[in-house]
């Protein structure tokens, strides 16, 4: 991928060390996945999650995050709105950012999500992006990083370098997902992962828990990245998403005792963004 030094290098580590950031994802979207985002970081194995501003719940997710100041958390910017059970639309006034919602108002759904590509012009977007983030501050946040819901900040190279103008602007590291985009901020002097990042999504279900013992035994030297998705399957989160069974297979994990213990014996360090926020701020 890169020949350029790996990030445990520059934060302090052997050159052969294994890091992992295991990021909650979708903090904000409901009630159930707020409570046990802080639940997995407090008593499980996560190391940190990220906020979506957009929705109802995250008042009382950013609630959380200001009684629990030790928890490492993010912005997790969002343009789409994917549960039919509960919509959300942008932070910015209807009328300045027309080409993000739908008829109703509301950012599209995920099969949406190229069409929305296709057509939003990049000062609508980063709009938008800077209304979150400042949402965020106004609720007492004291962010770490930058991602995005359904990975729209590194989906077009204009989306993605205005996202970095923008984490480095407000001092916050930014999580990327492939060889090429990490190649890049490597070579520009920016700390990201050292490998393209894992989605829990992309886990299947079946065996899930002896997939997880696997890929921890086989994480990589370097900084790595596992966006996770973690919520009990209580009736809320049920009603609104039909891939619940994820989030609860997740929470399942990474609150185990097998989990905690495949790190301490495979002598993983995990780490939040917080220890590479230091050198994206201007």
């Amino acid at each position: 991928m890169t020949n350029l030094p790996l990030t445990p290098q520059l934060l302090g580590y052997p050159r052969d060390a294994r890091l992992l950031i295991l990021n909650i994802d979708d903090v904000g979207f409901c009630l159930s996945a707020n409570e046990s985002a802080v639940e997995t970081i407090l008593n499980g194995s996560a190391t940190s999650c990220t906020i979506m501003l957009p929705p109802a719940c995250s008042g009382h997710a950013c609630r959380l995050m200001n009684e629990n100041p030790q928890i490492s958390h993010g912005i997790h910017l969002t343009l789409i709105s994917e549960h039919e059970a509960l919509r959300w639309g942008p932070l910015s006034p209807l009328e300045e950012v027309p080409s993000l919602v739908d008829k109703d108002g509301y950012f599209p759904l995920e099969g949406g999500r190229e069409q929305l590509l296709a057509r939003a012009k990049l000062g609508v977007i980063e709009r938008e992006f800077r209304a979150q983030i400042e949402k965020g501050f106004s609720l007492g946040l004291h962010p770490a990083q930058l991602d995005s819901h359904c990975n729209t900040h590194d989906a077009r190279v204009d989306i993605f370098e205005m996202t970095i103008r923008l984490a480095q602007e407000y001092g916050l590291g930014m999580r990327v997902h492939e060889g090429g985009m990490i190649g890049e901020l490597k070579a520009r002097g920016l700390p990201v992962v050292d490998h393209p990042d894992v989605d829990s999504y992309r886990i299947p279900l079946s065996n899930r828990a002896r997939t997880y013992l696997r890929m921890l035994h086989e994480l990589p030297a370097g900084l790595s990245e596992w966006a996770i998705h973690c919520a009990r399957g209580t009736h809320e989160l049920r009603v609104i998403d039909p891939t619940w069974a994820v989030r609860a297979a997740d929470y399942r994990f990474f609150n185990s005792k097998e989990c905690r213990q495949a790190i301490q014996i495979e002598g993983i360090q995990l780490v939040t963004y917080a220890a590479l926020q230091p050198f994206w701020k201007k």
